[in-house]
């Protein structure tokens, strides 16, 4: 039986405006890799392969967790999320999200937009299910261990494909998903199994309540 352990970033530059602006690790984002990479070395430190995305905050956070060097791989990259909201907005209408709290109803609504191709953003949602879908492939071999940094968009299409979820619920799994939260995935001859989602173990000390994030 393998493993593949999926980890998303840490807190990125909240509050930026563009896809370019929000790609690097926020202070605290800094911190979260850093203690992260604290628990896997004291809890579970044996991979036999750790992959990101190529993006700075997944570089940012595989660094600070101290798994470098590490491979890079392109379909781990995130979707470019304020490409979709410009879409929407001149499409349907739908204002970019201002707050946290806007994202709830934001995220579904251009979700199924993008899924049904009224909107395109960078790239069609099926190629980027497909791409995912190809990484897990890859990766899902029976006996091995991959740790992959990555964003909350792959981890969400990742459950997706694992649990066949539809767009909705593709949704409603994506915005609870803590920045530098720990997800685990079974690997079998049959295929991948969800066995933890959105696990923060070095965040969860009352001390640190208040270092957990989402946005």
């Amino acid at each position: 039986m393998g493993e593949i352990v999926m980890v998303r970033h840490g807190q990125a530059n909240t509050g930026a405006q563009s896809e370019t602006d929000y790609d690097r690790l926020s202070p605290l984002g800094h911190v979260q890799a850093g203690w992260l990479g604290d628990w896997l070395d004291a809890h579970d430190p044996g991979f036999d392969l750790v992959l990101s995305g190529t993006m700075r905050r997944h570089r940012e956070t595989a660094a600070g967790m101290r798994r470098t060097p590490h491979d890079e791989d392109t379909r781990l990259n995130e979707i470019d999320y304020f490409a979709l909201a410009r879409d929407i907005e001149i499409t349907h209408g739908l204002p970019r999200p201002a707050c946290e709290q806007d994202f709830a109803s934001h995220v579904p609504q251009t979700f199924a937009a993008w899924h049904a191709a009224d909107i395109a953003g960078a790239e069609p949602f099926a190629r980027f299910e497909d791409r995912v879908r190809d990484v897990l492939q890859e990766a899902a071999e029976p006996g091995r261990r991959v740790l992959c940094v990555t964003s909350g968009g792959i981890i969400a299409m990742a459950l997706r494909i694992a649990l066949g979820l539809d767009t909705e619920r593709l949704a409603q799994v994506l915005l609870p998903i803590y920045n530098s939260s720990l997800h685990r995935f079974r690997v079998l001859d049959s295929g991948i199994f969800l066995s933890a989602f959105n696990a923060i173990p070095h965040l969860d000390p009352p001390d640190r309540a208040d270092s957990r994030s989402w946005i």
